[in-house]
């Protein structure tokens, strides 16, 4: 292959790749849309991951303000001022003048220290913050693509239900037709053909709102006609209890933003704490003036220590510590409490995930016993030897039997996703692992392009 036609299907994979990660629905398009896909849709385009990084900027921002204001400042002053006396109009001065002033902390008894640890735990627990973000998204993604699959499995049972139904009555009619059967086998199976529609129509509408949903989500247009995949299946879960609080120790954002919290209260005491302590600066001044523009005459220097102590505030700094120290107290109790918060949601969220489970293998079976059961029931009606009413339950019965199948699996999905999330499993942006795909991609076409220039010498 030469490297036109190399350069020719890097540049065509470009623009796949270009029109994936940009391209936006119109109103009533046609979209195919898997887990994925859904993914790096919504963090393109829902504004909650862009709050969260642009919080993260701002804490880093604060963070780097606090550890600069360690070192000198520096400080330039202009005045320039105009004096005459009362008693002799006609003698007016014109004074101007210019400082330069470089000053250093030496000792703050703590505010800086503590103002820099303050806004060091603030940029941490905002940096947690930015991967809490993500966990939740995934999470807002994966339940409201599941969702709108359960609705749609609903529909389609729905559905199957009134075929059956349909196909039923056009059995029982044609048995009163030839007198086998009474009217009332006929009106029985015209409610139920009826409650069926009843019900499908629900279904049809739940399945509609399930999608307008996930287009909010994923930032389309409301009225989106989403094809997804079907992910409702069954993949064993490895972890055990211990396991996934082991895990959700180390990992939840919530317990590490808690923990955040606490040593920013124990910057905030230092800060409150040093209002008893002295400051001590030193500084170097470069004074200039003259009665003449610009004023850069007669200069004077000075050079310092300066030490200033609160001796007597009304209990101002006094307040402003039990305020820090109850704050500090507040923050710890918080930690406290979000630990057993995260214990229960791990426990409870790994319950219901082993509980759907359990459902998924007896409802799964009952389905086959229903659907036998059914045809059973068809079949000794059809002989004579059965009722209507038998055949109208085991309908009833096999619908609701492969409902709950379906409620099993999305259950035991959403469970395995809320759990992933109670743990603190990392997600990261799907839209930094396309890009890093992309640069893969192109080193690999200039890698090739490389070999072939090779090869032609």
């Amino acid at each position: 292959m030469n490297r036109n036609k190399l350069t020719k299907r890097f540049l065509l994979l470009s623009a796949a790749l270009t029109m994936a990660l940009g391209q936006s629905a119109f109103a009533g398009e046609t979209v195919a849309l898997n887990l994925d896909d859904a993914m790096l849709r919504a963090f393109q385009n829902n504004p909650t991951v862009s709050i969260a990084q642009y919080e993260l900027d701002s804490a880093r921002a604060s963070y780097n303000a606090a550890r600069q204001s360690r070192g000198i400042s520096i400080s330039a002053n202009h005045d320039s001022n105009r004096s005459g006396n009362n008693d002799a109009p006609k003698n007016i001065t014109n004074t101007h003048s210019n400082t330069l002033t470089a000053a250093l902390p030496i000792f703050t008894g703590g505010k800086l220290s503590g103002s820099i640890k303050q806004a060091k735990a603030n940029y941490q627990y905002n940096e947690v913050g930015v991967q809490r973000t993500y966990n939740e998204m995934r999470s807002t993604v994966t339940d409201g693509y599941f969702n709108m699959l359960q609705a749609d499995n609903i529909q389609k049972l729905s559905a199957e239900s009134v075929t059956r139904l349909e196909d039923h009555l056009k059995n029982v009619q044609a048995q009163y037709d030839v007198g086998v059967v009474a009217k009332v086998d006929v009106l029985r199976s015209q409610v139920e053909l009826a409650n069926a529609k009843q019900t499908l129509i629900q279904a049809e509408n739940a399945y509609q709102v399930a999608e307008a949903n996930m287009n909010k989500i994923v930032g389309l247009p409301m009225d989106t006609t989403l094809k997804l995949d079907n992910l409702l299946v069954y993949n064993a879960y490895d972890k055990n209890m211990d396991d996934c609080l082991a895990y959700a120790a180390e990992h939840r954002p919530e317990l590490m933003q808690a923990k955040y919290g606490v040593d920013a209260a124990k910057g905030a005491l230092l800060v409150a704490r040093s209002g008893h302590m002295p400051q001590v600066s030193a500084s170097a001044t470069q004074a200039l003036g003259s009665d003449h523009w610009l004023g850069d005459n007669r200069t004077k220097w000075y050079a310092g220590i300066n030490v200033k102590m609160n001796v007597f505030d009304t209990g101002v700094t006094l307040s402003k510590i039990h305020g820090a120290e109850a704050d500090l107290k507040k923050a710890e109790e918080t930690y406290r409490d979000t630990v057993n918060a995260v214990n229960l949601d791990v426990r409870s969220n790994y319950l219901g995930l082993r509980e759907a489970e359990k459902r998924i293998s007896t409802t799964k079976l009952a389905v086959e016993q229903a659907d036998e059961d059914y045809r059973i029931a068809q079949l000794r009606y059809m002989s004579g030897v059965g009722t209507n009413t038998d055949v109208l339950d085991a309908q009833v019965a096999l619908t609701q039997a492969k409902t709950n199948y379906t409620k099993a699996l999305y259950d035991y999905n959403t469970s395995k996703t809320a759990l992933e999330t109670s743990i603190g499993v990392p997600m990261s942006n799907p839209a930094t692992a396309v890009k890093v795909q992309a640069a893969k991609t192109a080193k690999a076409v200039k890698a090739a392009e490389e070999k072939t220039e090779e090869a032609a010498k």
